[in-house]
């Protein structure tokens, strides 16, 4: 079988850490090894897991560096071939591992799964807008607009990491909307149509709770990739275009608050890949 390791990133998230650790260990099929990386938490996180019987390895940060290093600190000190990525506020289903192996074994030329999901806000079961409707194959400009691949739901083989890099942590958030493009850039993901995980939100620690305007940091998150220049004409024309109607609704929004300058500055974007 091949072997997975879980990497579970986690800041001040004790009351919820151990319903995520649980799903992983009862899965149909277990997993190599499960890594936690306590970011900097103040609310016992690590005497916790260190107190535990939970059979994990914890890496525990001094202080807060943010997700993108928590994870990437994980990727660094996995063993296995298969990286599975599940925050603290997640829940994988059962099966979870069980099908992403099976569809692997069916499709062994892919390097990336993931799969559909059932979102649960404030611990109510919830639709999921359709505009986060899942698929697979060549998928980079299904990214553009939002970020198309839950990281708890994804499992990456390490070569990719070692081809196109880890999670940027100069991204406060969209860390993980960077990554998907840099990865949807290269390779075609492997879709396993049916939901194998809770995504749990409405708390006010997410990111996307505690960051406003988003699409600034999806804007640095294109930029970046059609600097490197590696995008195909027909992905490169989609970037480009989407960019710039990111840059202009968030500088019509920057403007109409009075922040001309800020809006000043994605007219210019705008102009620079229009």
């Amino acid at each position: 079988m091949p072997t997975v390791s879980v990497i579970i990133p986690t800041f001040n998230r004790a009351a919820a850490l151990p319903r995520a650790l649980t799903s992983v260990l009862s899965q149909t099929v277990p997993v190599d090894e499960i890594i936690v990386v306590d970011d900097g938490s103040t609310d016992g996180t690590s005497a916790l897991v260190a107190q535990s019987a939970w059979p994990v390895r914890l890496l525990a940060h001094t202080q807060c560096r943010g997700v993108s290093a928590a994870r990437n600190a994980g990727i660094a000190a996995a063993r296995s071939e298969w990286i599975a990525l599940l925050d603290s506020d997640d829940v994988w289903l059962p099966h979870k591992v069980e099908r992403q192996l099976a569809a692997a074994a069916r499709s062994p030329s892919f390097d990336v799964i993931h799969s559909d999901e059932v979102w649960v806000r404030n611990g109510r079961r919830v639709n999921a807008p359709h505009r986060y409707t899942k698929r697979g194959g060549r998928i980079f400009q299904a990214c553009l607009p939002l970020c198309a691949i839950s990281p708890s739901t994804v499992m990456v083989r390490r070569r990719v990491f070692a081809e196109i890099g880890l999670f940027d942590e100069d991204l406060p958030a969209c860390e993980d909307y960077d990554l998907w493009l840099r990865v949807c850039a290269r390779f075609e993901v492997l879709y396993v149509d049916e939901p194998l995980i809770e995504k749990h939100g409405g708390h006010p620690d997410q990111l996307s709770m505690r960051h406003a305007g988003m699409d600034r940091f999806r804007v640095r998150a294109l930029m970046k990739i059609l600097d490197q220049h590696v995008l195909p004409r027909d992905d490169e024309a989609a970037a480009r275009q989407a960019i710039v109607a990111k840059c202009r609704i968030y500088g019509e929004g920057a403007r109409k608050r009075g922040r001309h300058t800020e809006a000043e500055h994605y007219s210019k974007i705008a102009e620079r890949y229009g």
